[in-house]
């Protein structure tokens, strides 16, 4: 039996009601783990930044994301501004904490999705969302009634509420989210979340559970699945080790894990000593190691 998409949810009416259920959830925002429960509807923002528009910073074809999403067209991006996290590092830091960007009501962003269909684009790859989820899913509805169908990837920090997760279940294909550290300490003093481990964990659960180990099609482009991303940072301080056995143990040794060596410098990266500078290639084989040491089979590295 195929699994649910996003396109039976429309066809039944449940991926509108499950769209008005989030966008109703604006007035005392919960959407992500902060749960700063402003009126997002009454001009109320939190930590977020974000308002109850979308705001895109971009969107169109990319080749830049991992091998399983980029195929030979493309992997079709649409990059949102803001985020529910403050990483002192950000290397989008003009999108993700300045806001650059559009505001786009539902029907525009419904139209930017298509548009990315009508390139021939792979995959329909929604960046930074989580924050948006409620737009994101009122813009759905209106692109699958007018015949989208790409596979939907969620690209998000990893910071994501079980709640809204929920929602998203069988109407994401493929989630890419980040496993950025182990440490609550570290997590709060460059992030801004301290229970960063803990929420990134029970998020990688749900969306294991939900659309399992990554699939791929005869030409290798994913089709469904699980793809985690992990920023190995100077000093040890994504606490790889830790983050890898999680991944093993509690997902599976098949998970597909890109284990990422382009840190740089970024934003406000220079105000803390121990990460203003580049990762080293002994750091980054270390890191490695301690992925394959876990047991995991399926790595990636950008």
């Amino acid at each position: 039996m195929a699994e649910t998409r996003y396109t039976d949810l429309q066809a039944s009416g449940e991926l509108r009601r499950r769209a008005d259920e989030a966008l109703a959830g604006l007035r005392a925002c919960r959407v992500c783990p902060h749960e700063c429960q402003v009126d997002r509807l009454a001009a109320g923002r939190g930590i977020c930044r974000a308002g109850a528009a979308a705001r895109v910073a971009s969107f169109g074809p990319h080749i830049g994301e991992e091998r399983p999403l980029v195929g030979s067209r493309g992997s079709g991006t649409v990059f949102f501004a803001h985020c529910n996290l403050h990483c002192v590092f950000c290397q989008n830091y003009d999108i993700s904490h300045l806001g650059n960007g559009a505001e786009l009501n539902a029907r525009e962003i419904a139209d930017a999705f298509l548009h990315i269909e009508s390139l021939g684009c792979e995959n329909l790859n929604v960046v930074s969302p989580t924050h948006f989820t409620p737009q994101i899913l009122d813009a759905l509805d209106a692109a699958a009634a007018d015949g989208l169908s790409l596979p939907l990837v969620w690209n998000c920090g990893g910071y994501e509420s079980l709640e809204t997760l929920r929602l998203l279940d069988g109407v994401v294909d493929i989630y890419m989210p980040d496993a950025k550290y182990a440490d609550a300490d570290t997590a709060q003093r460059l992030s801004g979340a301290s229970d960063y481990p803990e929420r990134n964990r029970d998020a990688l659960r749900e969306m294991h559970r939900q659309v399992g180990e990554l699939e791929v099609d005869s030409r290798g482009v994913a089709t469904r699945g699980l793809l985690v991303r992990h920023l190995v940072l100077p000093e040890g301080l994504s606490g790889t080790c830790e983050v890898m056995r999680f991944i093993a143990e509690e997902l599976s040794p098949n998970t597909y894990v890109n284990v990422m060596a382009q840190y740089r410098p970024c934003f406000h990266a220079d105000e803390f000593p121990e990460i203003d500078r580049r990762l080293t290639a002994e750091e980054y084989a270390e890191a490695v190691r301690a992925a394959r040491s876990a047991g995991l089979t399926r790595l990636d590295s950008m």
